[in-house]
């Protein structure tokens, strides 16, 4: 009997991490297209975005921490989203740019 409860725990706990995982995502796609308008520089096939002003996120496959930074800071002509987004937006879109270029 014992063992039947690690197993629904188990179950459980990989349950929810997959919903929060696709949560994530689900806010980082749509911070991408919308708030944050990264749609209209750069190219993503997963948001269905050809823009070719910024780079191609599906060429340079950046890093979560590489985003964050980019994104928090600004490059280039790329402005600053440091108090637009919040840092849970933040790294959310970062978290989707990552994982869809890749």
């Amino acid at each position: 009997m014992k063992y039947y409860n690690y197993f629904f725990i188990a179950i459980f706990i990989l349950f929810s991490q997959t919903l929060f995982a696709d949560e994530i995502l689900d806010l980082g796609k749509n911070i991408f297209l919308e708030k944050g308008n990264c749609a209209t520089c750069h190219a993503l096939n997963d948001a269905g975005s050809n823009s070719d002003i910024g780079p191609n996120l599906n060429l340079i496959k950046p890093d979560v921490g590489r985003v964050v930074i980019a994104v928090t800071n600004g490059i280039g002509v790329m402005p600053a989203y440091e108090g637009i987004l919040s840092s849970k937006e933040i790294e959310a879109v970062a978290t989707y740019v990552s994982e869809k270029s890749n």
